[in-house]
């Protein structure tokens, strides 16, 4: 059977800077065909799986469609570098995201709880003030005129939600920044200039959240690391290299992935002031429009799975060992399955967006996120006239998880 193939670049970090030809890119390539074989260096051949209804069922069934050993778009010199000298293309850090069946089950199942709308309701009235507290310094910031947006609110904002639910000092949050920004944008020579994708950041990380984890053995605490620091799975606690690795996806992925949705959020919000108005006009359309912020940043494009067995997406024949790019910017824009996807509609229904992945994988912070969302926009709503773009916004040049990293911007308050 031929293979249906593409030379069009979706893939590199670099193409993910211009947000519109990224957009454009896929739409292409959806017209090209549901399922794409790519051979584009630096990486190993794959396969793009490039709709919505696609990328569902194959997260949908782990035991065919396995994220190890494979989890994202890497050039093949690192992952052959990697390998040679940890015996693994993860190196020493192995998260829930490189883990399928039971394994993932068993890890996931220790922290699941925190992130249920049970606990997490306890923090509402605190989300509540923390979110007022930013659109105070929104309104500190607007006399003066443009300002980044990213820097000054949608980065801190969910970074000090994160850092105060594991129990982690305020003081340390600038450090859990900077680490976090780059290892999401080792790609970027703003983020991280050293090349080695995140290897030597990861240890980094492991470094400081050591010391963090002696503490909550030695003297547990009430929060999410003192968990992570003590639990045991079958009686048994877990390494140190799993310990690490957990707190350091907890302590990263908990607060990247929302403040690019924040950002892009506000960014669309200021390209469609209709939209604003609306919102503005009917706060209890804010939920539907926290999902259609998801839907459009989609902050994680893509991941990686290995077929178990021989098997077909979309008619086209998949063998035993190959890999699939599940492209979540692409199903989010799918025609298929969202009308008009290329347009930003806060009151959209239904919304079956992908931008938690799906699955056993879904996101495990998931509702976190969007309580973080809809309190700070429900804020913004209440208490902001207009906000209005002064240049142009720049992302992120990553192909895995980013969003934007400048959003110059002016608003005027109520």
């Amino acid at each position: 059977m031929i293979r249906p193939v593409t030379s069009i670049d979706a893939f590199s970090a670099a193409a993910y800077a211009d947000e519109a030809a990224i957009a454009a890119k896929f739409k292409e390539m959806r017209a090209q065909g549901d399922v794409l074989w790519v051979e584009q260096e630096p990486y190993r051949p794959f396969w793009a799986v490039l709709r919505h209804k696609d990328i569902m069922d194959i997260e949908r069934n782990g035991k065919l469609w396995l994220n190890a050993p494979r989890l994202t778009l890497l050039p093949a010199w690192f992952e052959d570098r990697t390998i040679a000298q940890f015996g693994t293309r993860t190196g020493p850090v192995r998260t829930l995201l490189d883990m399928d069946g039971s394994d993932h089950r068993d890890h996931r199942k220790l922290t699941q709880s925190w992130f249920n709308s049970k606990f997490l309701n306890t923090l509402r009235e605190r989300m509540k003030l923390l979110a007022s507290e930013y659109v105070d310094k929104l309104e500190s910031l607007a006399p003066g005129g443009e300002f980044d947006f990213v820097e000054e609110i949608a980065v801190p904002y969910p970074l000090i939600m994160i850092t105060s639910i594991l129990g982690l000092p305020d003081s340390d949050a600038p450090l859990v920044l900077r680490l976090t920004q780059e290892l999401f944008g080792a790609s970027d020579p703003e983020r991280n200039a050293n090349g080695d994708f995140g290897l030597a950041t990861a240890m980094e990380f492991f470094g400081y959240l050591g010391g963090v984890v002696a503490q909550r053995r030695a003297d547990p605490k009430d929060d999410l690391m003192s968990v992570v620091a003590t639990a045991t799975i079958h009686g048994q606690p877990l390494s140190d290299m799993e310990t690490l690795s957990y707190g350091m996806l907890l302590a990263a992925a908990g607060h990247d992935t929302t403040s690019s949705t924040v950002g892009v959020g506000m960014m669309q919000l200021a390209r469609n002031p209709g939209e604003f108005a609306k919102l503005k006009a009917d706060p209890g359309l804010i939920e539907s429009a926290a999902q259609e912020m998801f839907r459009w940043a989609t902050p994680v494009r893509h991941f990686m799975r290995t077929a178990a067995e021989d098997t077909e997406v979309a008619g086209q024949k998949i063998a035993k060992g190959e890999q699939v790019a599940i492209l979540y910017l692409s199903a989010n824009r799918d025609e298929r399955a969202f009308d008009a996807p290329d347009e930003f509609r806060i009151d959209r229904n239904p919304n079956r967006h992908l931008g938690f992945g799906y699955g056993a994988h879904h996101c495990l912070g998931r509702i976190l996120a969007e309580m973080e969302v809809e309190a700070l926009f429900r804020e913004i709503a209440l208490r902001v006239e207009s906000i209005e773009l002064t240049g142009e916004p720049e992302w992120v040049k990553t192909n895995h998880t980013g969003g934007l990293k400048h959003l110059p911007l002016r608003v005027t308050m109520r």
